[in-house]
């Protein structure tokens, strides 16, 4: 399932810690009405401009706190402005954090990310089902141990789905896919 939470309600100008720390009280009430797996949109949709103290409180305490406080549900963003985006990737990288932006299909990292990571998330997001780390080991041409430590960052950074499955020979393995 998935829910949006309208950014834009709050203003087209978006400023100060204070607002943003209101926000987010809002978009974890949301959260907890998701189950594990569903997921958040928060859509930016008519806001022009946040700025770093905005984009830090509401984007980089809420990331922080997904994993302990709502594990298993997604957070993604989309309609981002270049001054939105701007200032939120640089709020993410400061704390070491990756969100998920929403671009019409395509589906993008945003925030600090290695290049090993955006390339394991890039090849899952265009899978058109979902993928083993033995198919992203062949694609990627490196070895299994080093897959699944990218597959374990990617899932717990809350940016890949992990689900258990019976393969063809009928042994337990896990699937991996970004959202859809």
């Amino acid at each position: 399932m998935e829910q949006t939470f309208a950014l834009g309600e709050y203003g087209k100008h978006l400023w100060t810690r204070d607002l943003a720390r209101k926000i987010r009280v809002r978009v974890v009430e949301g959260l907890a009405e998701l189950a594990p797996g569903d997921v958040l949109v928060i859509d930016a949709q008519g806001v022009e401009v946040f700025d770093f103290s905005f984009a830090n409180e509401l984007f980089g305490k809420l990331l922080l706190e997904l994993p302990k406080d709502h594990s298993g549900r997604f957070v993604i963003v989309e309609h981002l402005t270049a001054y939105t985006r701007e200032n939120l990737a640089k709020a993410l990288e400061s704390l070491g954090l990756v969100i998920i932006e929403r671009k019409g299909k395509k589906l993008e990292m945003l925030g600090k990310a290695h290049t090993v990571d955006q390339q394991t998330f890039n090849v899952i997001a265009q899978a058109k089902e979902s993928i083993t780390a033995a198919e992203l080991k062949e694609k990627l041409g490196i070895n299994l141990n080093a897959m699944n430590e990218r597959l374990t960052k990617l899932t717990g950074l809350g940016l890949v789905r992990r689900e258990k499955t019976v393969s063809g020979a009928g042994r337990e393995q896990y699937e991996y896919r970004v959202l859809s």
